[in-house]
């Protein structure tokens, strides 16, 4: 990528602009480098792109990990418009209908507060399935990944290998769970779903 004048050698500049090159948009969002900006990184929306302030110094590796670090906690800013329990439901029958052909049919769908150690739980002999409230406000990605977990659970009870594979229609599971074992570390929280036996 050394055509990428982002990237060229020598110390970059103050003030200077430049776009991802890998981004899916990369005229959407615009990385603006400054030398004076020595550890933090921001990102805000102007218009129709994304703005990402970064030291001018991080590498290419940081930027890029950067980039998708603000470009979330910016989706997830965006969401705290909570979704309510009806939401919630109806979110869960399009996933149902999109990835599991609608055989997941779940009685009830709804946030509770009392799941502190657990992201979501399904009773599959009463077709419920709960999400904690402490997923709202993260990437819709992220609440899908949990919708589509439980989901599953009605289909599959257990995490043997039946069940992963139905979870392997999601294309963004892994980064999903990623996702969630970053938020869980930096805050002592309990794993992904599947992870510590749910």
């Amino acid at each position: 990528m050394s055509a990428d004048p982002l990237h060229r050698a020598g110390k970059p500049q103050r003030g200077e602009t430049s776009r991802p090159p890998d981004a899916a948009a990369a005229n959407e969002i615009e990385v603006r480098r400054s030398a004076r900006r020595r550890r933090t990184v921001s990102a805000y929306r102007e218009g129709g792109r994304t703005v990402v302030l970064i030291p001018a110094r991080m590498s290419e590796a940081e930027e890029k990990r950067w980039v998708t670090v603000m470009l979330d906690k910016l989706a997830a800013q965006e969401s705290r418009r909570a979704l309510g329990d009806t939401e919630l439901a109806e979110r869960a029958e399009r996933l149902s209908a999109q990835y599991f052909d609608g055989r997941a049919r779940p009685a009830s769908v709804r946030w509770v507060t009392n799941q502190n150690t657990r992201w979501g739980s399904c009773t599959p002999a009463e077709g419920s399935i709960r999400l904690s409230h402490r997923l709202q406000g993260m990437p819709e990605y992220v609440v899908d990944y949990v919708l589509l977990h439980e989901l599953a659970h009605l289909l599959v009870p257990g995490h043997g290998p039946d069940f992963w594979r139905l979870l392997d229609a999601y294309p963004r599971t892994e980064r999903a769970r990623g996702y969630l074992e970053g938020v869980a570390a930096a805050a002592r929280l309990p794993h992904p779903p599947g992870t510590d036996g749910e």
